[in-house]
């Protein structure tokens, strides 16, 4: 028969646990600012309103705003001798958007020189791609995780326990062991202890073992009798798992991950700023486009009436009225469909700068009124092209991170190499021992005096080290082969080359894009200032025209053909105006000069201020 109760109870920790810390509770309402611009309905915008909106509530912006207390959690993680989990280095980019008064959504391709012959069509944004937020992953390590390499210690102490009691009966087959055909025992077991990882990889643990035992037996010298036990073992690895840079590696890749969370949030801000100036930039740019097809329109329908005068009057042919109509209602499309481009971008607008979107009628219903205009300056500040490149590389945060996970994938390297040497491991012990219980007075023969008492004595005899036990020695485990570890060494360091070419990738990357947005800023200048000559000559000739039809010697044909080509001239200036806008934007985003050029400050946009 056996009979056992017991309690095995470990506590981690000496102290209690630190609360990780998991961020700012979730807020879906908007900032107050969104409700102070809205004035009789309307939303009244600058650039420096709509990035103050953009850094209080973009979604993206506050979702990277967790990045950073996680890895907080990383270095409390590996602080306790656990792995490194890992970060998101996905960037969300700002919708498209409907683009402007030229964008991929108007399918108007008539050349300059060419009279508008019909209305331009818009296209649907979705099948575009206008409203969905391009991701980029910034990682350059690759898709594969790193090899672990050597396990760590666990470095937070453990304090073990176990309480038992065990009643158990076992038949004998001989009287002469026991004096009894069946042994009945009681025993009670209180055991403690601590154990403890350490950076050198040696494990440490201090055990206080105490056994209580009671017998039916006539033999033994003591019954009952209690053995205690207090010892402590160390195991010290001298090859494999050896060395404090070894076991703390963890820990300092954590330590990058808590810088890399940061420019992730930079790079993230960086991402949204410069969408949120480009999608401003083409809504004022739609804006006055619609004011170059109003004022299309009001000259098409003053042509109408012009033309139904002298039809009257019998100086103008009736198919001239045919056209001058058409052309009302030619304009009268154009004007829709860029008050419909308009909306669209306001409504993207509106949820990039919000964080309830149209689910807040108060924001639904109001319309943006853009209060800053497009401006190009006399000329241009710009330094030579190496100089922009040399601060660009150094200046970029999403290269910053590239170089930290790099760094971090060769502190990884550490396990992974150490993980191929042999098993060398120092053990040593030392126990002090006690036994102490009261005399077996059936018992045959003559009992020491010494260990007579409770736990007590046996407490004193350990404290005395009256029974101390030593030892030393060495384990040692060496594989015949070790084609696991030896694969993953070799897997990791064709990552890590891996990562530094895709890291001179994005250097290269970098190079480009200031490159591009230098030549973008020329080409935008230029064809500002050629589409400005060309309104300027196509205003003339319609005044000349217009001239010769007030009194009788043109068509409406002719007048109508060049109101067209002035206002496709108008509608190239503004587009040559927002295009120029947004290619600095670019140089300052690819410069990554961007958040100082609008006075953003990194360490107010994480607490969601400007």
């Amino acid at each position: 028969m056996y009979k056992s109760i017991g309690i095995l109870f470990v506590a981690v920790g000496l102290s209690a646990p630190l609360a990780a810390q998991t961020g700012p509770p979730l807020n879906f309402q908007n900032s107050q600012r969104v409700h102070e611009l809205i004035r009789a309905g309307n939303m009244y915008l600058s650039l420096h309103d709509a990035l103050a909106l953009a850094i209080e509530n973009n979604l993206d912006i506050e979702l990277e705003r967790y990045t950073q207390p996680a890895a907080s959690t990383e270095l409390l993680r590996t602080r306790g001798g656990g792995l490194a989990r890992g970060l998101d280095f996905t960037v969300a980019e700002a919708p498209t958007g409907v683009g402007g008064p030229l964008g991929p959504l108007v399918t108007n391709t008539a050349a300059a020189g060419q009279a508008v012959t019909g209305s331009s069509v818009a296209t649907n944004p979705i099948e575009l791609g206008a409203l969905t937020e391009p991701l980029d992953n910034l990682s350059v390590a690759g898709t594969t995780p790193p090899s672990t390499g050597t396990p760590v210690p666990i470095f937070d102490p453990s304090l073990v326990g176990e309480l038992n009691w065990t009643h158990a009966t076992a038949p004998q087959n001989s009287l002469l062991t026991y004096g009894t055909s069946a042994l009945v025992s009681n025993t009670t077991i209180a055991n403690a202890g601590i154990e403890q990882g350490l950076a050198t990889g040696a494990q440490v643990g201090l055990n206080f073992d105490n056994n209580h035992t009671s017998l039916n037996a006539l033999t033994t010298g003591y019954n009952p009798f209690t053995e205690s036990n207090l010892g402590l073992t160390v195991t010290q690895p001298l090859l494999r798992g050896f060395g404090m840079g070894l076991n703390r590696r963890f820990i300092r890749i954590a330590f990058n991950e808590q810088k890399i969370s940061s420019l992730l949030f930079q790079q993230q801000l960086i991402a949204t700023v410069y969408g949120v100036v480009r999608l401003y930039t083409d809504f004022v740019a739609l804006t006055e486009d619609e004011k170059v097809k109003e004022e299309t329109l009001a000259a098409a329908e003053k042509l109408y009436s012009d033309t139904k005068d002298q039809v009257e009057e019998g100086t103008l042919a009736e198919v001239e009225m045919t056209r001058a109509d058409a052309q009302v209602f030619s304009a009268r499309q154009d004007l829709i469909n860029a008050r419909g481009l308009r909306d669209e971008q306001e409504a993207i607008l509106k949820n990039v700068l919000t964080r309830r979107g149209n689910e807040d009628p108060e924001v639904e219903s109001a319309h943006i009124i853009p209060t800053d205009v497009l401006t190009i300056p006399a000329q241009d500040q710009v330094r030579p092209m190496q100089d922009l490149i040399v601060e660009a590389l150094a200046r970029r945060p999403d290269l910053g991170q590239a170089v930290l996970q790099i760094e971090n994938s060769r502190i990884g390297l550490q396990g992974a190499k150490n993980a191929t040497l042999p098993e060398v491991d120092l053990v040593g012990i030392a126990e002090n021992n006690g036994m102490a219980g009261a005399v077996n007075s059936f018992a045959p023969g003559t009992v020491a005096p010494g260990p007579v008492g409770g736990l007590g004595g046996a407490l004193d005899q350990i404290f005395l080290r009256k029974n101390p036990t030593y030892g030393v020695g060495v384990q040692v485990t060496l594989p015949i082969r070790n084609r696991i570890a030896e694969a993953d060494l070799a897997r990791d360091q064709i990552q890590v080359k891996k990562s530094e070419i895709r890291l001179r990738q994005m250097q290269n990357e970098a190079r480009l894009e200031v490159e591009d947005s230098l030549i973008a800023m020329r080409r935008a200048r230029s064809s500002y200032e050629a589409a400005v000559q060309t309104r300027k000559f196509q205003e003339r000739s319609l005044e000349a025209e217009q001239a010769k039809f007030d009194v009788g010697a043109s068509t409406a044909f002719f007048v109508i053909q060049y109101e067209s080509l002035l206002a496709q001239a108008k509608s190239t200036e503004v587009a040559a105006k927002s295009s120029y806008v947004k290619a600095k934007a670019a140089l300052e985003r690819a410069m990554g000069t961007i958040l100082d050029d609008n006075r953003i400050s990194v360490e107010a946009a994480v607490k969601g201020r400007m």
